[in-house]
């Protein structure tokens, strides 16, 4: 049983070190001249107090002693009392600013740190979302970091100041409240980290919790919630998620209260000890009035003081262990290798795929078993198969998501791993099935497909006519300035009472076939179900146009429709992860396989409806 926790205490001690170090790295860097002016101010605020007592002290012996001058203690002990009022209220703000610049630097490295992941493995990991979600989380805890470290200086310097002036006045005494303390320490550390564990272990209720309130509150599936009546079934689900984690943050509060409240009495208990003898002591004569009073000042701060310490500590603890997330997540090297070197050359060979096999992961079946497939130059090759054949993963491996497990990918001869993966897709096109509808402008969704052309609104509007999507766009409100969501306002004043515009599930499949035309310039065309949202009539007028857009241009089409990839140079049978069929159209049919049998039972069905 020992192993386990040393081996864990060492890892925690670890992250804690990384996560600290970078958090210190990254308010510097944001805002370092509030951050001297923040901690100047918190050392002085703590010293205050001090001054305060003793000046306290002083006036109360002056007064008892004939004629004793308080004037000048007097305006000392005003001095510093308008300091202790005035100072925290610099300190929060200096906090405030500090928080707001060191978010925003977070902020920006975290989202970039997500960017540099070159595929989709991490993404599609729930360890790393939950990281992710958390890691989020974690910046808006910058600022109590910051406080934390303000909070451990005020308390530490506080405490030696209290601690100094209570062994002058009885060494013993000092002692006592010092031993005390320590478990109060111990305590508040070990709670920090059970907290943190707790934390994290619930994660996973608080995500599932937010998918299902996102779809109770959401557009996308509202038709079918209330069709279908299955509301109170998702809420339940939901309702389910809330009370587990509860229940784990309600075990740890009563933790808490057992701990903490025990400590609460040990610490009246010690004040209360060094009350009855400060007062019997006065008694005797051994200390004056001045005495007693900053005898009990410096009680009350030592206790206060390392409160103080003891919560900077555990607390500080408790952040930086929740910022382990964020530097776990902008530390984390890319899921693939990227190229550092090379380039990829325009096309003019064409991509072949040897012997590639993939899963995702050594506890996954295979999904690629050995496919070997050339895509020459200027062709456009159909893809065919069953769901689950492999199609999918086949594309995510051509726009490099993902490595082959075995095996080779060669773009003109080059292994897709030797290119920088930014410049491999800048010579990619690719309309997916699961295509995005971004709450953005009409034009902007058809320029996210190539950036340079958001000043160029003759080529959006070139590919958006190419797509057959041109004349509803040009129709709307704004025409291509129209929000296609009405989720919130974009680009326009928020008391303009006109709304976005929600395009139907066909339009947005023109819309993303616009999106890839735009980039006119790719070397090679992905078209993945490029016509599933449209009627007949849409269909063959768009697989017209694409027609002419594949002439002379590398392509590949994976679709369903049979008929819809029978005008291909090449046509693949995508089996079990295998290539089990090649040829042309007329090739297939004429060799009576799955294909053909495939082909012919589409076919009957158009002819048994006619």
């Amino acid at each position: 049983m020992s192993a386990a926790p040393k081996g864990d205490l060492r890892i925690r001690a670890r992250d804690l070190r990384a996560s600290a170090a970078e958090a210190v790295s990254l308010i510097w860097r944001a805002a370092s001249a509030n951050v001297m002016v923040f901690l100047l101010a918190t050392l002085v605020g703590a010293a205050a107090p001090i001054a305060t007592a003793w000046a306290t002290k002083l006036v109360i012996d002056r007064l008892t002693t004939p004629h004793g001058a308080v004037g000048g203690l007097a305006l000392a002990l005003v001095a510093t009392g308008l300091g202790a009022a005035v100072l925290p209220v610099l300190v929060h703000y200096l906090r405030a600013q500090i928080g707001r610049s060191a978010g925003l630097t977070a902020t920006e490295r975290l989202f970039a740190a997500a960017e540099r992941q070159v595929g989709l493995r991490n993404f599609e990991n729930p360890t790393f979302q939950d990281r992710l979600r958390l890691a989020q989380e974690g910046i808006g805890r910058i600022a109590e970091i910051v406080d934390g470290i303000g909070s451990a200086l005020g308390g530490a310097l506080a405490l030696t100041g209290f601690i100094a002036s209570l062994l002058i006045l009885s060494p013993a005494m000092t002692v006592m409240v010092l031993v005390a303390a320590i478990p109060a320490l111990v305590a508040e550390i070990l709670l920090s980290r059970r907290r943190s564990a707790m934390e994290w272990s619930i994660e996973q209720f608080h995500r599932r919790e937010f998918f299902y309130s996102q779809l109770l509150t959401g557009v996308a599936a509202a038709t079918e919630i209330r069709l279908f009546g299955i509301g109170a079934f998702l809420r339940a689900r939901m309702m389910d998620e809330r009370r587990s984690s509860d229940a784990a943050g309600r075990r740890m509060d009563l933790r808490e209260l057992r701990v903490q409240g025990g400590l609460t009495v040990l610490s009246a208990t010690v004040a209360g000890v060094g009350l009855w003898w400060a007062i019997t002591a006065a008694r005797g004569g051994a200390l004056s009035v001045g005495d007693v009073a900053m005898f009990l000042a410096a009680v009350i701060g030592v206790q206060s003081a390392l409160a103080t310490l003891t919560a900077a500590i555990s607390g500080g603890q408790a952040r930086l262990l929740a910022f382990t997330h964020y530097v776990a997540v902008v530390r984390a090297e890319p899921d693939l290798p990227r190229a550092q070197q090379g380039t990829a050359p325009q096309l003019r060979q064409g991509i072949e795929l040897r012997d590639v096999w993939f899963r995702y992961s050594d506890d996954h079946p295979w999904v690629l078993r050995g496919v070997n497939l050339a895509i020459p130059y200027g062709c456009a090759v159909a893809l065919v198969g069953l769901n689950g054949a492999g199609k999918s993963t086949l594309v995510k491996l051509l726009c490099r998501m993902y490595d082959p497990t075995r095996g080779q990918i060669l773009w003109d001869g080059v292994d897709l791993r030797d290119i920088p993966p930014a410049m491999l897709r800048e010579r990619i096109s690719a309309v997916f099935q699961d295509h995005m509808n971004y709450d953005m402008t009409a034009g902007e969704n058809i320029a996210l497909g190539d950036l340079t052309t958001l000043g160029e609104p003759g080529r959006i509007r070139e590919a958006a006519g190419r797509a057959g999507i041109h004349d509803k766009l040009a129709a709307l409100p704004r025409g291509y300035d129209t929000p296609l969501t009405r989720i919130f306002v974009v680009g326009t004043d928020k008391d303009d009472p006109v709304t976005g515009v929600v395009l139907s599930g066909g339009q947005w499949q023109r819309l993303a076939l616009a999106r890839a035309f735009v980039r006119n310039d790719s070397d090679l065309m992905i078209l993945d179900e490029p016509s599933s949202g449209l009627d007949p009539e849409a269909e063959h007028e768009i697989h017209t146009v694409m027609r002419e857009h594949r002439e002379g241009r590398t392509s590949l089409l994976i679709s369903h429709r049979l008929s819809a990839v029978r005008d291909a140079d090449h046509i693949a049978v995508l089996d079990g992860g295998r290539i089990t069929e090649h040829g042309s159209h007329d090739t297939l049919l004429a060799a009576d396989g799955s294909y053909a049998r495939l082909f012919r039972l589409q076919a009957a069905g158009y002819q048994e409806a006619l």
